[in-house]
């Protein structure tokens, strides 16, 4: 098999025995992106001459003798919404097409310093809104398992570059399932971890309290692999939580004798594809076979979950996009009378569709006369949403859900209409809205041929379980073994 086509955990054991070289491995994955991602349009930025340089200085330490990180060596990809000092930052937008920060995002600083190989930056959906990766003003990345297909959004090119054999890994950021559900439809682990566990310093924020970084890996034991790298208490953001995190590998037995799973009846009803449903019961039915235990139950306000987040998402990224003026950095209008028309020029050419779509929902909710009823009732039901899980974790130690309502749509197919584009979401929004880890997972192909996702919610800051529920699962079947022919 190609190095390109091993996992982390593969590759990291082959470099420690000096099978192979970082160098090797690095070579061989710029190798098939010469060869797909012609076809795959997941790349906004490829660092090929910077990518062999980090990969000969972990060569140097191995010979050196020097002891390495689980991931050092190994070629990865970062969204491009997440700072990387000197290398174009653009989140997908012409606001930002010429942005290079003068500083690294935590996570891609931690990543540095244990040694990881960043090949580049990934496509995704401008400033991470939308569903699909059409809406980056850069390129529309494709489905590797049809290019006719969008790979899911807004972290599309970090999937479909792990499931291209383009990166070993990628992160994207989630602040409504923009990792689970391109993960799903791309046919790779993906996880949002709990709100808090990653620092999101350096992160370009969409939706400030709903963001979180995670991983895209091939298999779960690579995602256990990547979380340790990535999670940890971090100063620089006020909203990281100051715990004690552990070493995620050790969840990786495979015993759910006992587990209690839930699943809830308003994931699998109306709405929910046929081979869908179908995918996530025979699942079921495969933890069953394993000694867990699953029954069904309700949660009412999951019908409530999207309005909250759309409104509260918009809002928040109403205030945080008022930075982009053409002053500070970033794209500047040319023709323009005053300050003021300045500003409007500068965001009416610099920000795409969907962008200002969100904007303008969210100023109008924040609005006076407006807020009280829209934002206020929106974190109202954010509430009780978290409420209602919390209580249903009393019970149960995971829920389990489709990831969403179909496999992978065609290119432009709900482009022209916001609202169906919406609802793909479904599934996905109430878990940031509570803040909880989930993680998804390949459990079918439908008829087509198309990977279906798996979802896998846990308590916050229960990572553990929710691995040790994936990883149980994957050595019973082989779901992960699915590759698309590029």
């Amino acid at each position: 098999m190609a190095l390109y086509a091993l996992t982390l955990h593969e590759l990291k054991n082959a470099l420690r025995q000096k099978q192979v070289s970082s160098e090797e491995i690095t070579r061989s994955v710029l190798e098939r992106v010469a060869q797909v991602e012609d076809k795959v349009q997941g790349y906004i930025t490829l660092l090929e001459e910077e990518a062999i340089r980090q990969a000969k200085a972990v060569d140097n330490k191995i010979a050196a003798g020097e002891k390495l990180s689980d991931i050092a060596g190994i070629p990865m990809v970062l969204k491009d919404n997440i700072c990387t000092e000197d290398i174009l930052t653009t989140c997908a937008s012409k606001m930002l097409y010429n942005f290079k920060p003068p500083y690294n995002a935590t996570v891609a600083a931690k990543l540095a310093k244990q040694d990881a190989v960043l090949l580049g930056k990934a496509n995704m959906d401008e400033f991470a809104m939308g569903s699909s990766t059409e809406n980056s003003y850069f390129k529309k990345t494709k489905n590797p398992y049809d290019i006719t297909l969008v790979p899911g959004g807004s972290s599309g090119g970090s999937a479909a570059v792990v499931a291209a054999d383009e990166a070993v890994y990628a992160l994207g950021s989630d602040t409504g399932g923009s990792i689970r559900q391109p993960a799903a439809f791309c046919g790779v682990v993906g996880m949002k971890p709990t709100y808090g566990a990653v620092s999101r310093y350096g992160l370009v924020a969409f939706a400030s309290s709903l963001d979180q970084i995670g991983p895209f890996t091939k298999d779960v034991a690579d995602c256990a692999l990547v979380l340790n790298a990535i999670c940890g208490y971090d100063k620089m953001d006020s909203t990281s939580a100051n715990i004690v995190y552990p070493d995620y590998t050790k969840a990786l037995t495979d015993n759910i004798k006992g587990l209690k799973i839930g699943v809830p009846k308003e994931y699998i009803g109306e709405g929910i594809s046929e081979s869908v449903k179908n995918a996530v019961l025979k699942s079921l039915e495969t933890f069953k076979s394993l000694g867990a235990e699953y029954e069904e139950f309700s949660l009412p306000l999951n019908d409530y979950a999207l309005s909250a987040y759309y409104l509260i998402s918009s809002a928040e990224a109403s205030s945080n996009l008022a930075r982009y003026d053409g002053v500070k950095y970033g794209y500047k209008a040319e023709k323009f009378n005053d300050l003021l028309d300045l500003y409007m020029q500068t965001r009416s050419e610099g920000f795409g569709t969907e962008v200002k779509r969100r904007i303008m929902l969210g100023t109008y909710a924040l609005s006076s006369g407006y807020y009280d009823a829209y934002y206020k009732k929106a974190q109202q039901v954010r509430t009780l949403i978290k409420q209602s899980f919390d209580k249903a974790f009393e019970k149960y130690d995971v829920i389990i859900t489709p990831t969403t309502p179909t496999t992978a749509f065609k290119l432009d197919e709900k482009s022209s209409d916001p609202l169906e584009m919406y609802l793909a979401d479904i599934c996905t929004v109430s878990v940031n809205i509570a803040g909880l880890p989930a993680l998804v997972m390949p459990c079918g192909l439908d008829d087509g041929g198309l990977p279906i996702g798996l979802q896998i919610i846990g308590k916050g800051f229960d990572e553990q379980m929710i691995l040790r529920t994936a990883y149980s699962f994957e050595q019973h079947t082989a779901h992960n073994k699915n590759r698309p022919n590029l």
